[in-house]
């Protein structure tokens, strides 16, 4: 399986991140939305940088694809930063939605009153269902929705039927994703273009997670007893039981890539979650290692240059 090295920052994107800087300071609340299953993957690390000490609100959306105890260790792990206050929600319940609202009057009693107004800015990557959350807050169509990445591309204020003032923003990735795994784990539950990352290495990343975590749900949906020894394995017992074969026996990669994914997006596995706080945590200071790494590396070439310059002079 190859190493995801994503780097997409089209336009607009660029845009959005130096329009949310701008209007920060004037922000009381950020709204920022993940995907339940991803949490430490579909948090975007421009808006950690940017937050400072705003207070913030993590919605773990799409919480109904998830594997709720790990949800629920989700929700600890990220309320450990005392301006942060997590809430588990699924569109499909606009009551939950609407809890959004209240846990900002919750944290904001000083905003409230009649000369007073809380001014929330709501983010989140592409596809994991920030408009839609808009819509259901403001009870009419705001926001267009859909499911292909980077459907919002403007930045527009809402006021809502509760009186905040909600400052939508596109959804913007950041400049590289330096933890292959969180790439993976993007395209896996379809946050970014399929076209990012081979088709079947998705798949295969996918299935070489779910052998490790889930493997009685795929025997269960897949109605094989045997216990596959890797994702190939896996992909092969998949193609038997859903007519992928080729002549001669060899199975359709690309047909059992999309059945494994299509099943897994869809929530047809059942619940499940890609990552873990205990993962985030182990993964976050590898990357840190490995951007100090970068950032000393790059130092020396500058130096490299420099030296190689007053030689010529």
């Amino acid at each position: 399986m190859s190493k995801a090295n994503i780097q997409w920052f089209p336009g607009h994107m660029h845009k959005a991140h130096k329009q949310i800087k701008e209007v920060l300071p004037q922000v009381d609340i950020i709204i920022e939305v993940v995907d339940a299953r991803i949490p430490y993957s579909s948090e975007n690390p421009l808006i950690a940088a940017i937050r400072e000490k705003t207070p913030c609100i993590k919605v773990l959306n799409k919480a109904d694809l998830a594997d709720p105890e790990i949800t629920e260790k989700w929700i600890e792990y990220l309320e450990q930063d005392q301006d942060i206050k997590a809430i588990a929600i699924t569109t499909s319940k606009p009551e939950q939605v609407h809890q959004i609202t209240k846990l900002c009057e919750q944290m904001l009693p000083h905003r409230l009153g009649q000369d007073k107004q809380i001014r929330a800015m709501i983010m989140g990557i592409p596809n994991v269902g920030k408009s839609t959350i808009i819509n259901i807050l403001a009870d009419r169509i705001i926001a267009k929705t859909g499911n292909e990445p980077a459907v919002t591309k403007n930045q527009q204020r809402i006021r809502l039927p509760s009186g905040i003032m909600l400052s939508d923003t596109p959804g913007f990735l950041w400049p590289k994703i330096e933890n292959a795994n969180s790439g993976y784990r993007l395209a896996v539950t379809g946050a970014i273009k399929d076209t990012a990352i081979e088709y079947e290495d998705i798949a295969y990343y996918a299935a070489e997670y779910l052998i490790k975590h889930y493997l009685p749900r795929l025997q269960q949906r897949y109605e094989f007893e045997e216990t596959p020894q890797s994702d190939h394995e896996l992909m092969e017992l998949i193609a038997k039981r859903r007519g992928a074969l080729r002549t001669g026996g060899h199975f359709d990669i690309y047909k059992v890539s999309t059945i494994l994914l299509n099943e897994l997006r869809s929530g047809a596995l059942g619940p499940l979650s890609i990552e873990t706080p205990e993962m985030a945590a182990v993964e976050k200071v590898e990357v840190a290692e490995l951007m100090a790494i970068q950032a000393e590396n790059k130092v020396e070439k500058k130096k490299s240059r420099k030296r190689k310059y007053n030689k010529r002079r």
